[in-house]
């Protein structure tokens, strides 16, 4: 649905790469060689992202590092959009709506890093979380977002550099 509205792959791909973790930095040689395509093409859609101020450069040694910038008055939509886009938002709601007691939502790998591979990690923290209820969670979530997702359930929290998308203490 998102593609008919941005006919760019590029330019789709690198606000997934931006948006759905705003931590996340990269320069334009990484890029093209994760995407698979010209530098040229990468650099044109940087430089008008750039110029419209939904990435911020920062000069690091000889490469140029890009990343989301935090600051945009409509960062926070895009992203909430990218996240749409990309299914998390009903990961979330299907995960918090009878999992348990969720203390935890983290997502790791491709991701986590920007790259929409088709597969989400998801990670879940909490005290007696309803294991049975994950199988059949599973395939209803991915016939929803229409994605690949695997669910690690663990009891302590969790301590990973991955993208929370739920935390119960620090309340997110």
């Amino acid at each position: 649905m998102l593609e008919s509205l941005i006919t760019s792959k590029t330019r789709l791909r690198l606000l997934v790469k931006f948006f759905v973790n705003s931590k996340t930095q990269s320069h334009l040689r990484g890029l093209a060689e994760e995407f698979g395509e010209s530098t040229n093409a990468i650099r044109k859609e940087l430089n008008n992202l750039t110029q419209a101020g939904f990435l911020e450069k920062h000069i690091d040694k000889n490469k140029i590092e890009y990343q989301a910038n935090t600051k945009h008055p409509f960062f926070s939509n895009i992203q909430e959009i990218i996240r749409k886009y990309l299914g998390l938002d009903k990961l979330l709601e299907q995960i918090l709506d009878r999992m348990g007691d969720v203390q935890q939502v983290v997502l790791v790998g491709d991701i986590a890093e920007g790259r929409d591979s088709g597969k989400i990690d998801v990670l879940v923290s909490g005290k007696s979380l309803n294991g049975e209820y994950i199988s059949h969670l599973t395939s209803r979530v991915e016939s929803l977002i229409d994605r690949k997702v695997v669910f690690t359930l663990l009891a302590d929290r969790i301590n990973s550099s991955g993208l929370v998308l739920f935390d119960k203490e620090a309340g997110i």
